[in-house]
């Protein structure tokens, strides 16, 4: 993991964003961002600002749709790839968050059962990334739990 910051613009939305976390955390410490568990992205609401999402959604664009429309947003998402699909739709909604300023990472539908975020959380191994995810130090063949720990240690 990259413990500092490749960018002003990655400081700015972690800084953000992480006073929100602090706001709805659910972990032991008040300094870690919370970690929040959607099987289906479509549950996504304001209450998840400032947290990591593990959803069992694929990373396409109808799923991605759901983290622009919420009000407030997360500071990272950690989707199903679903198998890339054709012109790699299970993963375009990743450059999507990229232009909203959300991390977002995919990992593999071999590695975890889609639709089951604890299985993702649990057993996913990223296969792709955005920019913001890159910029956090997060790698593909990395476990989703090590590349929270990566976002966490920002």
């Amino acid at each position: 993991c990259n413990t500092g910051f490749k960018s002003d613009a990655w400081r700015l939305i972690w800084s953000s964003r992480r006073s929100l976390a602090n706001k709805t955390n659910l972990n032991m410490s008040s300094k870690l961002p919370a970690i929040t568990l959607l099987d289906s992205i479509a549950l996504i609401d304001p209450s998840y600002a400032g947290t990591i999402v593990v959803t069992g959604s694929h990373g396409g664009r109808s799923a991605a749709g759901f983290v622009v429309d919420v009000r407030e947003k997360p500071l990272a998402v950690f989707f199903n790839d679903a198998g890339g699909g054709k012109d790699n739709a299970g993963k375009v909604g990743l450059e999507m968050l990229q232009a909203i300023g959300v991390a977002a990472a995919c990992y593999s539908h071999m590695s975890a059962r889609i639709g089951d975020a604890q299985d993702g959380l649990d057993n996913g191994v990223l296969t792709d990334l955005n920019e913001l995810a890159k910029q956090a130090g997060i790698k593909t063949e990395m476990e989703v739990s090590q590349a929270i720990r990566c976002i966490q240690t920002l």
